[in-house]
């Protein structure tokens, strides 16, 4: 019908020019210039630098493909300046939009960025769901440059096979992008957001689900910022029949200096998998898959380290780290035997500190902090912290403890096994006899000789010369200072 009333209004056009003398044009001769002038006004509404896939041919009802189209509006505003950088080689194109205006487009193939890169960019405001067609494995929106390799994937489906030449010397081609606004559903075929040595690039406010690989991929790269965002493969609010099912990563970081800040993360088999150092996780609710299913919150491993977790929420479910250097875990709340576990892998702990967190559990026998020495030993301890925690229904684990036996004898045996993170390896020692003055025959009592005899299996043993009353009160650590050596083990 409108295809219709538009010839009969050029027809009518016509006539009237033929009326008062203009030149006689025939319908198709008026209807390519009604082209022309559509497509001269689709230009200057993009002067503003706002591109609408819908003009492309993305079709906002998710009926047909629409994964061209966006490609394509992306590859335009990509192309509105080339005479300005940010980081050496790539285009800063002055804060162009791509604006999904609240659409819900059907994605065949994944959307990848232009090789050659860009900066100062925003898309928002839509959802892409993948297609029954949409490639096994892939992303839905990936930042990666065919001149930046991926170990393993060099004949990849997901790759783009645009002909590129490295564009600058730090090999970087993505920069500032904004991802905001936007549901990502990749309908259990692959994953949501793929960045590989993008920087300064932030995801605000989206809504990742149905992924089975990993939501939000990062590599390498620098300062990806995500923030305010939901991650599941399924919808729920926990307790799912499902739930020891789940599989998948909700986050991965596999780079540095990156952020994760006030994340829901509540299906996965991973919430958050480290792999790079210096990355922040603050406010991050992980209820994805309980520890008892085999699920982890928060996953590190190497070369994970110099990492900040705090005033985070692991809800049923634990913070795995593999012979964690420099990390910090803090202010954080475990709820349900959510604890956390060091792996020794290399059989090494430096610089860990787990301080000032909230450990509730159910009842059961599950350490706050468990060692698991499957694998090898925990060798090299040296910089670990563990105090001040606060629990309930679980078993405090800590770095120091007190302790104090009272008894008639010679001999006083402390024993910090169970309270003691690591097994037979006190640092340090304090400890007082306190003897009672009189005996029961209101005898001044003199106070013998006394000194520790053994610290081993983290039992401390007191001997006096004299059997008296008394009570022995010690105090151990297991840190060690840079450089120092454990005289006592």
């Amino acid at each position: 019908m409108k295809t219709a009333g538009l010839f009969l209004l050029l027809t009518i056009l016509c006539c009237a020019k033929d009326v008062i003398g203009f030149q006689k044009l025939s319908p198709d001769q008026h209807y390519a210039r009604f082209k022309e002038r559509a497509a001269s006004r689709r230009l200057e509404e993009n002067i503003g630098r706002v591109f609408y896939p819908i003009k492309y041919g993305a079709d906002p009802k998710g009926g047909s493909d629409s994964s061209d189209a966006i490609r394509k509006a992306i590859e335009d505003a990509f192309k509105v300046q080339h005479n300005k950088h940010m980081l050496q080689g790539v285009n800063d194109l002055g804060g162009v939009i791509i604006d999904l205006q609240g659409g819900d487009y059907k994605i065949n193939n994944p959307i990848s960025f232009p090789a050659n890169g860009g900066a100062n960019v925003v898309i928002q405001g839509g959802s892409l769901r993948a297609s029954d067609k949409f490639p096994n494995q892939c992303s839905l929106v990936q930042l990666w440059s065919p001149a930046t390799p991926r170990e393993g994937h060099e004949n990849s489906p997901c790759k783009s096979h645009e002909n590129v030449t490295k564009n600058n010397s730090l090999d970087v081609y993505y920069e500032d992008i904004t991802f905001r606004d936007i549901l990502f559903d990749s309908k259990h075929r692959g994953g949501g957001i793929l960045a590989v040595n993008a920087v300064r690039i932030r995801i605000d406010n989206c809504y990742f689900k149905g992924f089975t690989t990993v939501g939000i991929l990062v590599e390498r790269g620098h300062e990806v910022f995500i923030s305010s965002s939901f991650l599941g493969q399924i919808e729920t609010i926990g307790g799912d029949k499902k739930e020891k099912d789940f599989s998948g990563t909700a986050i991965s970081l596999a780079g540095n200096d990156h952020a994760v800040t006030d994340v829901a993360i509540f299906s996965a088999a991973v919430g958050i998998l480290l792999l790079g150092q210096a990355n922040i996780l603050t406010g991050v609710h992980c209820y994805n898959k309980a520890t008892t299913f085999g699920g982890v919150g928060i996953l590190g491993k190497t070369p994970c380290a110099q990492t900040r977790i705090d005033n985070c929420y692991m809800d049923y479910n634990s913070i795995v780290l593999e012979d964690p250097k420099e990390m910090l875990i803090t202010n954080t709340f475990f709820l349900g035997d959510g604890n956390v576990k060091l792996k020794a892998v290399e059989g090494e702990v430096h610089g860990l500190t787990i301080v000032n967190n909230i450990f509730s559990g159910n009842d059961a026998e599950v350490s706050i902090v468990k060692l698991d020495q499957s694998h090898t030993k925990f060798q090299k301890v040296g910089q670990v912290t563990i105090d001040n925690n606060v629990v309930s229904k679980m078993v405090l684990k800590a770095t120091k403890a007190r302790k104090s036996v009272a008894g008639k004898g010679k001999k006083w045996r402390v024993d910090f096994e169970s309270l003691l993170v690591f097994h037979d390896l006190v640092t340090h020692v304090d400890y007082s006899l306190y003897v009672k003055n009189k005996n029961k025959n209101n005898v001044t009592v003199t106070v013998p000789a006394h000194a520790i005899t053994s610290i081993k299996n983290n039992t401390v043993v007191v001997e006096a010369t004299e059997e008296v009353d008394g009570v022995v009160s010690v105090a151990v650590d297991q840190y060690l200072a840079p450089g120092e050596t454990n005289h006592l083990h």
